[in-house]
């Protein structure tokens, strides 16, 4: 089980990353978002103009302490990673007060019966302009181009600083946790692919949304591809055992898991099951999953 260092945490306060970034903590701590939501402020600091990162949640506080690390800058783009509701409710609020445009990932809404156990996304997100793989946004001295990395949400992207070698990865990795992949939007194939995309990549720096800078990026990112390999043989032997609901995995799994996050494995394990699936190594029959039909 993850431990959430101990407070206080530096929420509201503008933090110097690199030099051309800046981290504002938003006040939102959870077993879900670690501390909180980081904002990123990108540009030079006696530059005269920016970008901002992930907004995060509409907290009227949190937004003036990201006016205030941009200070007299002006703002040429609102990008968000995606549209959970601890990362881009705060844009539009943000581009009320700034006329900055809104720009990055596509707008995505679903309606889910039943609770869910990941961050609801975030109805009133309205880009100006939706980035694909491989576009960006310039400023002086910065420019930050869009890597699709769908697989935590389908509308995921990470955003890669070209002039420092840094990547702002969202929730898509995250030093103090695995991503959770929450179908039927999270799509676990996707999520894969997208970190073997990163591994090809050689990024200095990954700065995401929730926890410290990782500065050994393809090891990480290595490591969780083989974490998520590991409980999909996981998976497979326990349906080689018996057959069993979603449910009857997480004992064997995930043991001693904080019970609030009961929720979220259970949908991790039904994205890799869903996954299984589809490569026909598994299939679901009257809420029960099984081993694949053999040739």
């Amino acid at each position: 089980m993850v431990t959430i260092p101990p407070q206080p945490w530096p929420t509201g306060l503008a933090e110097d990353v690199e030099p051309l970034v800046k981290r504002v903590l938003a006040p939102n701590p959870s077993p879900y978002t670690f501390t909180g939501t980081q904002t990123y402020v990108v540009g030079m600091a006696d530059g005269p103009d920016c970008a901002v990162i992930d907004p995060g949640p509409d907290e009227a506080d949190h937004i003036a302490a990201i006016l205030a690390a941009v200070g007299s800058r002006k703002i040429l783009a609102i990008m968000c990673t995606h549209t959970h509701r601890d990362h881009s409710p705060a844009a539009a609020p943000l581009a009320a007060q700034t006329g900055a445009p809104i720009v990055g990932c596509a707008p995505l809404m679903l309606q889910v019966a039943g609770p869910r156990s990941d961050e609801a996304f975030d109805p009133t997100y309205a880009p100006d302009r939706v980035l694909v793989d491989g576009e960006g946004m310039r400023g002086t001295g910065w420019t930050l181009t869009a890597v699709a990395t769908p697989g935590h949400t389908s509308n995921h992207l990470c955003f890669a600083l070209e002039e420092s070698g840094a990547l702002f990865t969202g929730d898509h990795v995250m030093g103090w946790s695995t991503s959770v992949v929450i179908p039927p939007d999270g799509d676990m194939g996707d999520y894969m692919a997208s970190l073997e995309k990163l591994m090809a990549r050689e990024d200095r720096v990954y700065h995401s949304a929730h926890g410290a800078a990782i500065d050994k990026p393809r090891q990480l990112v290595r490591g969780m591809i083989g974490h998520r390999r590991q409980r999909e043989n996981q998976i497979l032997r326990l349906l080689g055992e018996q057959a069993r609901p979603v449910s009857g995995f997480i004992p064997e799994m995930y043991k001693g898991l904080d019970p609030r996050l009961i929720g979220a494995a259970e949908m991790s394990v039904t994205a890799h099951l869903i996954d299984l699936e589809k490569r026909g190594l598994a299939r679901l029959s009257e809420g029960v999953w099984q081993t694949g039909v053999q040739g």
